[in-house]
């Protein structure tokens, strides 16, 4: 969700909203997929019957996010959506993908905490 997020931010998400307009940033979970995707809503249509479906696109794709979507599905239901974006820490999420990116790092970083509690000494 480039410029609006970069990777490694932390977003705060509100799931009890009940209306979402065109421009909020939702993070929503496709059937059969693992990892939740962070864009904003393009459009919403609302049925008759006040069911109300949105289509989703990225702040840096070309296209909207059909093409992402279960095979089959136009629009993104109410359960689909995880939560809106209410607010963001920059650059905290860093120190998790780094991490996860470098499992060598969770090592070291666990060896230098028992490192620490061997060494320490109290009064």
């Amino acid at each position: 969700m480039e410029p609006a997020f970069q990777r490694g931010d932390i977003l705060f998400l509100n799931n009890s909203v009940e209306k979402v307009y065109v421009g909020d940033v939702v993070v929503f979970k496709i059937k059969d997929r693992d990892i939740p995707i962070v864009h904003r809503i393009l459009k919403v249509h609302t049925k008759p019957d006040g069911h109300v479906e949105l289509l989703t696109k990225g702040d840096n794709n070309r296209v909207d996010d059909r093409g992402l979507y279960a095979p089959g599905q136009l629009w993104l239901e109410r359960e689909d959506i995880l939560g809106k974006a209410v607010g963001t820490l920059r650059y905290v999420g860093m120190v998790t993908i780094a991490l996860n990116d470098y499992p060598v790092l969770k090592y070291v970083l666990v060896g230098m905490m028992g490192l620490f509690v061997l060494t320490s000494k109290e009064g």
